[in-house]
């Protein structure tokens, strides 16, 4: 008989690392959750600004929409939104209990969509697990005539702080899938490769930024 899978993969994407690794967005533990409200509410400001901007989102795609929360708050904010994340069963018992937005399976590598077809990329906590986060990125400003939104973990203080609280001691706080590391400065000067960082936002422990593709 064959072990489980650890509860982090999903058994119809071998080897991956599926949704949040903690649950934060329905987390008890009271650090996390002010943590991640915090993080959700810069996002939100940052989308509003997005949305006041000269030339504002109306049709926002999501990758990376683990449990749909951010999916779901595009769609309340814009009327529409499309939310893509790799195959498992456990996000679409999710998604089912966050109706709205349009959900659909896809490679954040190779999105199923045409150039520009998008106003709004978001993009959060996806592209530290990529095996090549340059293709990548430009994967994501291909698919969006506008705006870009990102967030990664901010290096090395989410390594830390996991070490701090006995986390992943044995990888040095590395979060398991987590191939790519960035600090605050060093992840804008990666979007700025294909976009103009218009803010970035740092709420603790992530960085998150705005860009315009050219």
């Amino acid at each position: 008989m064959t072990a489980p899978l650890p509860a982090e993969t999903s058994p119809e994407t071998p080897g991956v690392v599926i949704g949040n690794h903690t649950q934060k967005y329905t987390a008890k533990n009271p650090a996390i959750k002010w943590l991640t409200e915090r993080f959700v509410d810069r996002l939100d400001g940052l989308v509003g600004q997005i949305a006041a901007d000269a030339r504002p989102a109306t049709n926002p795609l999501e990758v990376g929409a683990g449990e749909g929360v951010i999916s779901l708050k595009l769609k309340q904010r814009f009327g529409s939104a499309v939310g893509l994340d790799l195959p498992d069963a456990g996000l679409r018992e999710e998604w089912r209990s966050r109706p709205g937005p349009h959900y659909l399976h896809g490679d954040a590598e190779n999105l199923p969509f045409r150039d520009d077809q998008f106003d709004l990329l978001v993009c959060v906590e996806v592209l530290e697990h990529l095996s090549d986060p340059r293709a990548g990125l430009r994967e994501l400003a291909r698919v969006t005539s506008r705006h870009l939104l990102l967030s990664v973990p901010r290096e090395p203080l989410f390594r830390g702080s996991n070490l701090v609280t006995g986390r992943y001691v044995k990888d040095l706080g590395n979060t398991p899938g987590h191939l790519n590391h960035w600090t605050k400065s060093g992840f804008g000067r990666f979007v700025s490769e294909v976009a103009d960082v218009r803010a970035i936002a740092s709420p603790y422990p992530w960085t998150i930024v705005w860009a315009t593709v050219r």
